[in-house]
Formats: structure tokens, C-alpha cells, sequence
């Protein structure tokens, strides 16, 4: 039988104008609060923003993309002292950084999208080696956000060869 017991934290919101910008953009818009697999839902926020960066030039897409994925570092890594929690449920936008890694650099269609979401929900759960070492072994907000980018990197690969064999 599956259980399914989230790492949820008990605070939801922040005291400041500052925490609660943060604990927004950390939760997808607080989408990490869904009652259920919000690391599923928080990783459904990636598609409009695939979107956005597919009408962009490759070189901007992947500066976006760098960007991205430092800034969700400070945000998670300010979100876990606000909610005074290592890695909660909660944060997810290391979710949808991972998922904006997992279609990095394809023309995007919705089968595009759905494989890269499917992939990479996959990935993510079951973070084959080394990404469990990584959530273990580097701390705070880089340790939240890399364990996803890795499992994109992982789908990403697993991506390119699938569509480079089936085309």
C-alpha cells in the first residue's frame, strides 16, 4: 500500500512583505500547499514559462534558464529558514526549474512537454545516482534546487536520444 506522508512545514506565512514574496515564488505561487503531490502540481507552473522561452533565441533561453536556477537557489534557501524546514514539500519551484531543464533546447510541442513532464516527475521521484547524494550532501537552497536540475539534465539526455532515434 503507498502512504503518502508529505515533509510539510507548519508555517505558511511569512511575517515580512519580504517572506511572503519569497514563500510565493518558493511554493509556485503557493501551489506547493496542494494537499497532495505538490511537487507534481508546482512542476505544471514550468509549462507557461516553456512557453515564454520557447519564443526565444537558444542563447537567451539558456541564460534565462542559468538565471533561473540561481535565483531559485536564494529562494529556497531563504524559504527553509522562514519556514524553519530542510527541503519541504512546500518548495517547489526547484520543481520547475528541473522541469525547464528537463526540455532545455527543443523546438516545443505538447508532446515535447508532456514527455519532459512525465520524464522528469519520474526522475525526480525516484532520483537514480547520484541525485539523492546531492540532496544529502549539499545543504540549504543549492542542495533543494540541484537535485531537480540534475534529474533535468538526466531527462533532458534521456529526451534527446529519444527523439533523435524516433525522428
Amino acid at each position: 500500500m503507498f502512504n503518502y506522508r508529505p515533509h510539510r512545514s507548519k508555517k505558511v506565512w511569512g511575517q515580512t512583505w519580504g517572506e511572503k514574496l519569497i514563500l510565493l515564488l518558493a511554493t509556485g505561487f503557493y501551489i506547493g500547499y496542494a494537499p497532495i503531490v505538490p511537487g507534481t502540481f508546482g512542476t505544471l507552473i514550468g509549462i507557461p514559462l516553456i512557453l515564454i522561452l520557447s519564443k526565444s533565441p537558444l542563447w537567451l533561453s539558456t541564460g534565462v534558464l542559468l538565471l533561473l536556477i540561481i535565483v531559485s537557489c536564494l529562494i529556497a534557501e531563504r524559504a527553509e529558514k522562514i519556514l524553519e524546514m530542510q527541503d519541504p514539500n512546500d518548495i517547489v519551484i526547484d520543481e520547475v526549474v528541473g522541469f525547464l531543464v528537463t526540455v532545455w533546447a527543443f523546438p516545443i510541442s505538447w508532446t515535447v512537454i508532456l514527455a519532459g513532464f512525465v520524464l522528469f516527475r519520474v526522475l525526480d521521484i525516484l532520483k537514480p545516482f547520484p541525485i539523492r547524494r546531492i540532496e544529502v550532501l549539499v545543504p540549504g537552497g543549492m542542495g533543494v534546487v540541484l537535485d531537480d536540475v540534475l534529474a533535468g539534465v538526466y531527462g533532458c539526455v534521456i529526451l534527446h536520444v529519444f527523439f533523435l532515434y524516433w525522428h
